[in-house]
């Protein structure tokens, strides 16, 4: 098992390259303090990894606090996912990134295969495992959404990382068990999207990018109350509630913006004092929020 040490905030660069600016923010997302930023071969396209080793390029090569985690995805054309498309990935994700390793490649959204075709011969898992063998990255992770999903896969004890979204939040702990399984076996776990999508940070009304029930909704209106009640930040207590849960080794937050990333820091250093945390917890069970 590859551990890794990531630190305790990691910048999630899904959306960059999606919109104008996105020179600024990854020189910024790559020059920060916290110095760790996740993407993927296929965000934006693509042009994700691009802009940030664009930004690489341009600071005449990788600060030296910054690491880049990114992710395989299956082809955009044919929907293959096999261990030679993971190889490919690997090459495209170096190939932008400007880079000659990563410290952890991750296996992302298998949706199209079944755990048993990602694991077999000439699957996707071996590739992996093969590539971290070579030295070309540190760690394998497992990085989706579905929790059945990411379960098997966390089971077959192959992963070194795991990685779920929307799902262990100050308003929903679907993600529990998953986590705790993993911390058994000694993997390390990220958890990513500690806004839910942004509905813990703006008031939106969905939640993990969908319409909330209405249970769920009531629910998250009781949390904001609370907040209201104790003085605290709703964006700061969503992400001090991952920070200082002994289940969560990193947080990821997606920046979207140099506002963004400028807005985070106060949010990091936030006092958020226990009692509210006691409050909440004192509601009980939350309801799903976000439905497999």
């Amino acid at each position: 098992m590859k551990t890794l040490s990531p630190t305790p905030v990691i910048l999630g660069a899904s959306r960059l390259g999606e919109r104008p600016g996105a020179d600024d923010l990854a020189d910024a997302l790559i020059s920060s303090r916290l110095g760790y930023v996740d993407t993927s071969n296929n965000y934006a396209g693509g042009r994700s990894e691009q802009a940030l080793g664009d930004a690489v390029r341009r600071a005449g090569g990788l600060p030296g606090h910054t690491r880049i985690y990114s992710k395989a995805d299956s082809d955009p054309e044919t929907g293959a996912f096999d261990g030679e498309r993971v190889k490919r990935s690997l090459d495209e994700s170096l190939s932008r990134l400007g880079l000659d390793s990563l410290p952890l490649y991750q296996l992302h959204d298998p949706y199209g295969l079944t755990v048993a075709e990602a694991m077999g011969p000439g699957g996707a898992v071996p590739a992996l495992i093969d590539l971290r063998d070579q030295g070309v990255i540190g760690a394998i992770g497992i990085a989706s959404g579905t929790l059945s999903q990411v379960r098997e896969y966390v089971d077959t004890g192959a992963f070194d990382v795991v990685l779920s979204h929307n799902r262990y939040t100050l308003v929903t702990r679907t993600a529990e068990p998953l986590f705790e399984a993993a911390h058994a076996l000694g993997m390390t776990v990220l958890n990513a999207a500690p806004f839910g999508g942004g509905t813990l940070a703006n008031g939106d009304g969905s939640f993990g990018y969908r319409p909330m029930p209405a249970d769920f909704a009531a629910h998250v209106e009781r949390v904001r109350d609370l907040a209201d009640l104790h003085g605290v930040d709703l964006a700061a207590a969503a992400l001090h509630f991952s920070l200082r849960s002994p289940l969560v080794d990193a947080t990821v937050v997606g920046i979207t913006s140099t506002a963004r990333l400028d807005a985070l820091g106060p949010l990091i250093d936030a006092d958020v004092p226990d009692a509210f945390f006691e409050a909440v917890e004192s509601l009980g069970t939350p309801p799903p929020g976000v439905e497999d």
